[in-house]
């Protein structure tokens, strides 16, 4: 992808500079005498004074360069407190300007800001809030900005225990981590599996809101959609997690779209198939009406879970799967109804297989001792077949459409099946 490319060339140009002048600074303080202090801060004040100039009008709009000037010193050079101003102003001017958010990932404030996100005390717990919060607006539309929190070591300061963590503060690590999953799509190398057991400890805590969950939910679905990235799911236990949050409702869209992506894959789909809750709980999802996205990829999952495999195909059929899918070929979304007319055709295809050359009613071969019968008579018993067949049809048929209508428009449903073909039908 040419966004990609730019992003990590950028990124790469960025550290080359950044390690070149550390090195200049290195060699800088071979030569200062041992009372004279490093002039970091002075350096800070004319590289802002550079780019104040470079931007032109845009930094004499307001005091904003110089509120900047002042937070970055003390965010390196200041005491605790002065730090948690630094941060808080720092935050304020991040959420400004995307060419702001650059330029102070370029005076070098997120490794100290990652540094203040490490820290189980309550004393600290305001200074790490502030500190994840600023480096969620930082992270905000730039990925070599993402790309160098994760290279100041922010995936190791993660807490262990999410319990102690209050929902505010759940909520803003869920946030700063869904930004930085975004870098899974790039060329960018990021240890996926130092996130996915911190995500998955707030999904499986009973303290976390629907909308922490949520969050949570779009990292995972931004790591699974690279296929490298399966092994680490499921050695976490991602599957039985998604699949529980599956059927609420309120998450469940973001959990089957997760779960598509996996289930595309090799130890995914083995996973899948040895899990308790598979088929009920995607045929539970299939008959919500108010939710169509959901039946799509419910339908979407069984379909990858019984292509090519009979023993899943008769395990779905034992759990009663052909009658939900008749109901969401009638009466769900155009996407929907493709599927289950196909995994119906599929069934209906092993079924006969099934039956074979010899099975079922033998018409050509009688008994010895009994008289042939008449093609009269076997006309007349292929009519009868054809009339049982299409009573039971009308019936699961009308059974359907009353849940869904309230029982209306019986007449014309009847006509409809009465005037169509038995061979169409999969059962």
């Amino acid at each position: 992808m040419p966004t990609s490319s730019n992003f990590y060339l950028t990124y790469i140009k960025l550290r080359f500079f950044t390690k070149v002048k550390r090195f200049l600074q290195i060699k800088a303080k071979s030569f200062q005498p041992s009372d004279h202090q490093p002039r970091n801060d002075s350096e800070i004040l004319i590289v802002i004074e550079e780019k104040k100039g470079i931007m032109g009008k845009e930094g004499d709009k307001d005091n904003g360069w110089m509120i900047l000037q002042k937070s970055v010193k003390k965010l390196h050079f200041g005491s605790w407190n002065e730090k948690e101003v630094a941060v808080e102003e720092i935050k304020k001017l991040a959420k400004e300007d995307l060419k702001r958010r650059k330029f102070m990932a370029e005076l070098g404030v997120i490794p100290p800001l990652v540094a203040m996100v490490a820290g189980p005390d309550q004393a600290v717990l305001r200074r790490q809030r502030l500190a994840v919060q600023a480096l969620t607006e930082l992270a905000n539309g730039s990925f070599t900005n993402k790309a160098l929190i994760v290279e100041a070591g922010i995936l190791s300061k993660l807490p262990q225990k999410t319990d102690n963590l209050d929902g505010n503060t759940r909520q803003e690590f869920a946030e700063l981590i869904l930004s930085i999953s975004l870098l899974a799509n790039t060329q960018f190398n990021m240890d996926s599996s130092r996130i996915i057991p911190f995500v998955v400890s707030i999904l499986d805590s009973s303290n976390s809101s629907v909308e922490t969950k949520c969050t949570c939910l779009g990292t995972l679905y931004n790591i699974s959609s690279v296929l490298e990235n399966s092994a680490s799911l499921e050695t976490n236990g991602t599957m039985t997690t998604l699949l529980r949050l599956s059927s609420l409702k309120e998450v469940s869209e973001k959990a089957l779209a997760t779960l598509g992506n996996l289930v595309v894959t090799l130890m995914g789909k083995k996973a899948m198939e040895e899990s308790p809750m598979v088929p009920e709980s995607l045929m539970e999802i299939m008959t919500w009406e108010e939710k169509p996205k959901c039946q799509e990829l419910s339908v979407y999952i069984l379909m990858i879970l019984a292509h090519q495999s009979s023993i899943q195909r008769e395990k779905m059929s034992k759990a009663g799967i052909v009658p939900v899918l008749l109901e969401l070929a009638l009466l769900g979304s155009s996407l929907a109804q493709k599927r289950a007319l196909k995994l119906l055709q599929w069934f209906k295809d092993e079924r006969q297989s099934k039956m074979g050359p010899h099975s079922g009613p033998q018409v050509g071969r009688m008994p010895i001792d009994s008289s042939p019968m008449s093609p009269r008579a076997i006309d007349e018993s292929k009519k009868l077949m054809k009339k049982i067949v299409k009573q039971s049809l009308y019936k699961n048929m009308e059974t359907i459409t009353s849940r869904a209508n309230g029982g209306s428009d019986s007449s014309r449903l009847k006509s409809l099946v009465v005037s169509s073909s038995s061979k169409s039908l999969p059962y």
